[in-house]
């Protein structure tokens, strides 16, 4: 398997300084700052990227874990809302919402499956520490 990268760089102090961040593929590359992390400033976050990581690598395992079962996913889309806490500086809290459509599947299988790949997605093995809920929506 390939090792990915990604780059950050960061000048001045972390109220009136700004950064950059990029991808090692080429496909992202935008600013940060102490406005975008904490507040609702312009540019992205740690969290967003994680954020994004994680839905993207939730979608993918579950999709695959139906496929492989013969089940036809359609359609998986998933947010996660990343918290950070304001007083520990930790990311605390991950919500996956997730909405997916997969014909010819049960709710309680399908919610089985989504919960399988919420335990065990690389992502969500990485956070193991942080609390990751999940609800799901089946159309």
């Amino acid at each position: 398997m390939p090792v990915r990268n990604a780059t950050a760089t960061w000048e001045g102090t972390l109220k009136e300084g700004a950064g950059s961040m990029a991808l090692g593929s080429g496909a992202f590359e935008g600013t940060y700052s102490f406005d975008s992390r904490f507040a609702d400033g312009n540019g992205t976050n740690p969290e967003e990227l994680i954020g994004a990581a994680h839905a993207g690598c939730f979608s993918m395992a579950l999709a695959n874990a139906l496929a492989e079962d013969g089940y036809d996913p359609q359609r998986v889309h998933t947010e996660a809302a990343v918290s950070l806490n304001a007083d520990s500086l930790e990311i605390d809290h991950i919500e996956l919402t997730l909405d997916a459509q997969v014909p010819d599947i049960e709710v309680e299988t399908f919610e089985e499956y989504a919960a399988e790949a919420k335990a065990n997605c690389p992502v969500s093995k990485a956070l193991a520490g942080v609390d990751i809920t999940l609800s799901t929506t089946l159309e």
